[in-house]
């Protein structure tokens, strides 16, 4: 007996089937089932022809005169959006014409088995990703010694989110596992519906948490999001017979991919491409680690240090009474690479570094200059003061320098506790 979906159904699944293809085609869906070292490739959005037409659209039906960005950390800029729309369009236009040409077959169930197949790795691979970057907490890191000092009203919705969760590691570690456990549980045929509705649990609370904070990856948590829905549709009966109705369960009738002679060489194989993937991701972020995140070396110099003496030229004056570049309350050591001065006004100053712990030299740059520089020597008298003395902008520059503790930082002393005061 053939199985005959409704007409809603088969219109339902050409149009997802077109759009969620389209969409992961272009972005990092893709990119993260495509793991290869050394290789870094997050679809084919950002590359003739989809970025060409892009433009196009952009320009000539968004009327946009600028034209788009994609560089930078945000996936919901304007060029993004103009992208969806395009996919969107295009995917109505061919599911449409797919339904009329292909109007009096009786169901997809082959299509739709290899779709879910590729759909379940594609979850798995966002899982690991989205995973490792917790677990090897690369994603959110300890809040940078700038943030610490930096007023909490001047901190943006997303910096406020990266410096709460970096600030618990527990927690980051917790979410990380949660959506690894997902992925693992996705890789596994049977194993694989459990694993979607944890990962679709997952992937709720990081989309509430991206529209919550403004968090730039609004878009793509939302098709994931989708993605996970369309894997789940044609559990959705039986989900409710377990969840809502106390009955059951039928067991569901699915075509199999595999004959019973290399059902067995299927799984192996599905296994180890799930386990490949799971090893490049922890293997990509523990280089990152090291590279550039908490496991990178710090400065020599590292720590808050709070301007007790300041003089320019021989005078020493309050620093409300300097020039505003030299209005400084802290000079902040964090990052082998930067230098940043804390203004009273609480703005930051940064700048290269280059600190010689031999030869007690700093030398700084500033931005893009080829022509800017400044030198200065340096001395610790103790492990809490440091004394610098320098030229600046045709300036003699002398600082004394009082390490801030780390006990006066409540963020940093503050931690679990069975007990707890009950004002506190």
């Amino acid at each position: 007996m053939v199985n005959r979906w409704s007409s809603a159904t088969l219109v339902a699944f050409r149009l997802s089937f077109i759009y969620l293809s389209l969409y992961a085609l272009a972005t990092q869906i893709l990119g993260s089932l495509i793991l290869i070292p050394g290789v870094s490739f997050r679809g084919f959005g950002l590359l003739s022809p989809m970025r060409d037409i892009t433009n196009w659209v952009g320009s000539h039906v968004f009327h946009i005169a600028s034209p788009l960005v994609f560089a930078g950390n945000s996936r919901d800029s304007a060029f993004y959006w103009v992208q969806t729309f395009w996919l969107l369009i295009l995917a109505i236009v061919a599911a449409a014409a797919w339904s009329w040409f292909d109007r009096s077959r009786p169901n997809y169930d082959t299509l739709n088995n290899w779709f879910r197949l590729i759909v379940r790795f594609a979850l798995a691979a966002q899982m690991f990703e989205y995973g490792m970057t917790k677990l090897i907490p690369v994603q959110f890191p300890a809040p940078s010694l700038t943030t610490l000092v930096t007023p909490v009203g001047n901190i943006s919705l997303q910096g406020l989110l990266w410096a709460t969760i970096g600030s618990s590691r527990s927690y980051e570690i917790a979410t990380g596992c949660a959506e690894l456990l997902a992925g693992i549980l996705l890789i596994i045929p049977h194993t694989a519906m459990l694993g979607a509705l944890i990962c679709l649990a997952d992937m709720l609370q990081v989309f509430l948490l991206n529209i919550s904070y403004d968090i730039g990856v609004k878009l793509i948590s939302f098709h994931i999001i989708l993605l996970t829905l369309m894997w789940l549709a044609p559990e959705i009966r039986r989900l409710a017979d377990f969840f809502l109705f106390n009955r059951t369960p039928a067991p569901r009738k699915e075509i199999p991919l595999w004959s019973r002679r290399t059902a067995a060489a299927a799984l192996v194989i599905q296994l180890l491409f799930g386990a490949y993937l799971l090893v490049i991701q922890a293997d990509v972020n523990w280089v990152y680690w090291y590279a550039e995140g908490g496991g990178k070396t710090k400065s020599p110099l590292y720590g808050i240090w709070s301007v007790v003496e300041l003089s320019i030229d021989g005078q020493s004056r309050p620093a409300a009474l300097n020039d505003y570049d030299r209005q400084w309350r802290r000079v902040i050591f964090d990052t082998r690479e930067t230098l940043v001065f804390q203004r009273i006004d609480d703005s930051f100053a940064h700048y290269g570094v280059t600190v010689d712990e031999y030869g007690k030299t700093i030398a700084l740059t500033k931005g893009q200059s080829k022509k800017w520089k400044s030198d200065f020597v340096f001395e610790r008298p103790d492990a809490g003061t440091l004394i610098l003395d320098g030229t600046m902008d045709g300036h003699q520059i002398h600082m004394t320098l009082q390490k801030v503790e780390w006990d006066t930082l409540r963020l940093l002393n503050s931690g679990f506790r069975f007990v707890k005061p009950p004002d506190d």
